[in-house]
């Protein structure tokens, strides 16, 4: 058995050594991008209305003080598998750091095994090619995006936009009616009806409000006049986001589902640009509570009692064993789990005051590689560390406007400890050997290489970038690479290098595309490079590379 399979029959042994339950609970998880705390009517805002996403924390259980990381794709890996992004190969959002590595254990892939119907509905953001994709990752019906979001380099060469949006379904890329979030949750609330006579597990993770701030004008218009444009558009976005989950809610009850489906709600880091969130420090991209502090509404009318507020920290590490524990399922044993289970808290709310204090660890910046004490927190129930430096009453002090490292040496030195331990222990987990894009394989042949992945010093999604992808030949052979590109004023020269084979083709004036072949490619770990060069200037990389095996 492979590791993977190991870990996954760990945890349904409990299933195995005693009855199941009759029904299990179906799992809605409901995750929205770039929505801040305050991004919510529940919380105060002043200007937007979300009667539909208060209702969720209203008839179930709000964690008041959940945190995640300070950008998406981390707290999407460390969200799926219970573990601390860096174990799982994500170091960043883009230049290929966004990739998790394949053998990670997620939630999905444990419910499937215990008989639950998977789908993934908008943002995967964890790599976009085999083994990579959800589909390998345990959901079995696939409707996403590709990359970080609609409207960047992740994109088919022919672009993309919110209303009609090109997707990837099940591997296949399909066009779809609609605005994009309108069209997640059609299709998630069409896979929760093709499945409510077994237990599901939905994956609805949009890419509203993220930019770009695409959205029908009527959502937009009641905003004008009271908040700035940018600002008009998003809750624009979020008005129609809240109106999704009404349609969701509904579907819910009439399907008979509600009372036994677990619906959580969340959002993937703070917010960005600057706008309401309940006075908290930073946005999106920084480790103060502005950036890492974001909504968790839980909902299941069987088991939870509705309106309970948690105050004990909560990390989106902790979802995989909770969600779990609330299935009957053991987390999988001999992998490192750094979650905690949520599910005491939810079963029993009075238990809170006797909860375990903890600390949790918070750190991004870009680059290939961590790096100690830079952009990161180390928090407890109360203190806060922030760089190593700083240190916050949270308690006293929510804002976190008081540095009182000064008066608290001796605190601040247990948190840098333990925050040191920490560092080294995931940094050790993989060695930040980044994740690879495998080609000569039947479950994708093209591949489509965007720069979304590519990597380098030079790598950049402006027009004069040059990079390389981290890939495995997992077939000897030849292959046609097909180098696509912005049309060249000037000619030149067009080359690729792939498993120790390089050609180079002359290219004329008004060329966009330039195709090589390449013999004898060997097998095994290696980089796919790519490159123009043109009128004696630096070479520059294409937008996209396609990688076919041809024999």
């Amino acid at each position: 058995m492979t590791r993977r399979e190991l870990l996954i029959a760990s945890a349904l042994a409990p299933l195995a050594a005693a009855a199941a339950p009759a029904k299990r609970p179906n799992i809605v998880l409901f995750v929205s991008d770039d929505q801040g705390f305050g991004d919510l009517s529940l919380h105060g805002n002043p200007v937007l209305q979300t009667p539909n996403l208060d209702r969720i924390a209203h008839e179930g259980a709000e964690f008041t003080q959940f945190h995640v990381n300070p950008v998406c794709s981390p707290t999407r890996s460390s969200l799926l598998t219970g573990r601390y992004y860096y174990r799982t190969g994500v170091v960043d959002t883009y230049m290929g750091r966004s990739m998790m590595y394949n053998d990670e254990v997620t939630i999905a892939e444990v419910l499937q095994s215990a008989g639950y119907k998977t789908g993934i509905f908008g943002k995967w953001h964890l790599g976009d090619h085999y083994p990579l994709r959800p589909m390998e990752q345990g959901f079995q019906e696939v409707l996403v995006h590709e990359g970080g979001g609609i409207g960047q380099p992740s994109d088919p060469p022919d672009g993309n936009s919110y209303f009609n949006p090109k997707l990837m379904h099940n591997g296949q890329p399909e066009q779809r009616s609609g605005y994009c979030t309108d069209v997640f949750f059609n299709a998630a609330m069409d896979f929760i009806t093709a499945h409510k006579d077994q237990p599901f597990f939905t994956y609805l993770a949009t890419n509203a409000p993220h930019v770009p701030l695409q959205v029908d004008e009527k959502y937009v218009a009641p905003f004008r006049g009271k908040v700035d444009e940018t600002t008009a558009k998003t809750y624009g976005m979020l008005a129609n986001l809240d109106e999704n989950t009404g349609r969701l809610l509904a579907h819910l009850k009439e399907e008979g589902l509600e009372e036994n489906t677990i619906l959580i709600f969340m959002s993937d880091n703070g917010p960005i640009p600057a706008r309401y969130n309940c006075g908290m420090r930073g946005l999106k991209g920084t480790v103060y509570e502005g950036g890492i502090r974001t909504p968790l509404f839980v909902r299941w009318p069987e088991k939870i009692q509705a309106g309970v507020k948690i105050d004990r920290l909560a990390a989106h590490i902790d979802l995989f064993p909770t969600l779990l524990e609330a299935c009957n399922i053991s987390v999988p044993a001999n992998d490192k789990i750094d979650g905690v289970s949520l599910y005491p808290l939810l079963a029993k709310p009075e238990s809170a005051s006797g909860w375990h204090d903890r600390t949790v660890f918070f750190q991004w910046h870009r680059g290939d590689r961590a790096e100690l004490y830079n952009s990161c927190a180390a928090r407890t129930q109360r203190y806060k560390m922030v760089n190593g430096k700083e240190l916050y009453d949270l308690e006293a002090d929510p804002a976190e406007s008081h540095d009182i490292s000064d008066s608290q040496p001796a605190r601040l030195a247990e948190l840098r400890a333990s925050y040191e331990a920490w560092f080294h222990d995931v940094a050790s987990t993989r060695n930040f050997e980044p994740p690879r894009i495998y080609l000569g394989t039947k479950f994708e042949n093209p591949v489509l290489l965007t720069r979304q992945d590519w990597r380098g010093p030079l790598a950049s999604w402006v027009p004069g970038g040059l990079g390389y992808w981290e890939v495995d030949v997992r077939s000897t052979g030849t292959y046609e690479l097909t180098l696509i590109f912005p049309e060249i004023k000037e000619g030149g020269k067009a080359w690729a290098t792939l498993g120790g084979v390089k050609s180079e083709i002359d290219i004329a004036p008004g060329a966009k595309s330039a195709t090589l072949k390449l013999a004898g490619v060997a097998t095994g770990p290696t980089r796919a490079e790519a490159g123009l060069s043109l009128g004696g200037k630096s070479p520059i990389g294409p937008y996209y590379l396609d990688v076919r095996q041809i024999s």
